[in-house]
């Protein structure tokens, strides 16, 4: 029943008639990464690097912007320590991706990103607070996948911006359950303040979004992807097994100019099990409030519950705060309670962030993690986690 009330409330928002669409992006999306600093705060960069060492080669990017071709080359690196008794304590890796979008027609945009992901040792960020005995994600992103395809998709909107809808090789979690300080590359890191860890997202693979308005004020956005994708080797398996993720999020915003900053939304998601039984179903419902604030303050309230296996949590409750200072430096705080999923108890996660944006180019992160009663470490009452985050534009 939950499954077929999904799909059903899943179509209606790829296929009804709207007008003025929300959009289909996010913080951590190729949209956001290619626009310089936050599009909120007055910059006031200590530096011009590393525009001021190529200066032909940023001046030869604006010229193929203007004319429709935008793309990056970033690099980002994060080393984290922690102080459990268990595991490694120490954790660093690296990301090197190559992204942007071209706009082929009025209305049509074709959007790519590939991207390397290695570990500098024997494990990656993403994994410490597991090898530390912590059922928590301390580094999100930060892997050692190797070479990946994670967007190769095709974007029509509509002329009077009244629809959008992609189709390829997309990232879910770059438009599902969103808000302003949701992206690891340049915000909190641990995965309680990222996409809900509740959420049973895919890797990026073969799917379709679509979103639209419905009202002034109020949005729908759905989506139908590959549950079994893999980017490190793209295909089309999707057409044979038919196991899919689908998701349908409606929301609230103030306007469709601060959907990232002033939002509130509810999201429906259901995973279809793996025909191999290495994955059961799965689905669940997630709540999330975000509000910007004088152009300063983005507190935020979060909450999800699933049922299955697969997700990392099954229930989270998360809260913060985000400070957005007028370098476009940005401070946050975050603390989450969740319940694990096949693991007794509850874990207490801390998190705090600031991020110095030095340049146009270069942005460094030190940040702090505590998570109170590791679950899989039960000789040791918490953890800290210290991390150093950079990340280099060019």
């Amino acid at each position: 029943m939950i499954k077929r009330a999904l799909f059903i409330a899943l179509l209606t928002a790829l296929l009804s008639g709207p007008a003025t669409a929300q959009g289909l992006g996010g913080p951590s999306s190729v949209e956001a990464d290619l626009t310089p600093g936050d599009g909120l705060t007055d910059p006031q960069f200590r530096f011009d690097f590393p525009q001021n060492i190529a200066p032909g080669w940023f001046a030869s990017k604006a010229r193929l912007a203007e004319r429709g071709f935008a793309f990056n080359f970033d690099y980002l690196s994060l080393a984290q320590s922690s102080n459990s008794d268990i595991g490694t304590g120490k954790a660093s890796s690296g990301i090197a991706r190559f992204y942007g979008s071209w706009q082929a027609t009025a209305q049509g945009s074709l959007t790519f990103k590939i991207e390397n992901r290695h570990a500098y040792g024997a494990v990656a960020p993403q994994f410490l607070g597991l090898d530390g005995g912590a059922v928590s994600i301390t580094g999100t992103a930060f892997n050692d996948n190797g070479t990946l395809l994670t967007n190769l998709y095709w974007t029509q909107r509509a002329t009077d911006g009244s629809w959008s809808i992609q189709a390829g090789q997309i990232d879910v979690t770059d438009f599902l359950d969103i808000y302003g300080l949701v992206s690891p590359y340049t915000a909190f890191q641990n995965l309680a303040f990222n996409t809900n860890p509740t959420i049973n997202a895919p890797n990026p693979g073969l799917g379709v979004a679509g979103s639209t308005k419905l009202g002034s004020n109020l949005y729908v956005i759905g989506s139908i992807a590959d549950a079994n994708a893999d980017p490190s080797s793209p295909d089309l398996d999707v057409f044979s097994d038919g196991d899919l993720f689908k998701s349908v999020e409606i929301g609230y915003t103030s306007g469709f100019d601060r959907v990232y900053f002033d939002n509130v939304h509810v999201t429906l998601w259901h995973a279809d099990a793996a025909d191999d039984g290495s994955r059961a179903e799965d689905y669940g419902a997630t709540f999330s409030a975000a509000w910007f604030v004088d152009n300063k303050w983005m507190p935020f309230v979060r909450a999800g519950t699933s049922k299955g296996t697969a997700a990392l949590y099954e229930n989270s409750v998360s809260a913060g705060i985000g400070y957005f200072a007028r370098n476009t430096d940005l401070a946050g705080l975050g603390v989450n309670w969740a319940e694990a999923n096949g693991v007794p108890g509850n874990q207490t996660t801390l998190e705090a962030f600031y991020r110095f944006s030095v340049s146009p180019g270069l942005q460094i992160t030190p940040s702090i993690q505590y998570i109170n009663n590791p679950l899989l470490n039960l000789g040791q009452s918490s953890t800290t986690v210290l991390g150093l985050r950079a990340r280099v534009v060019f």
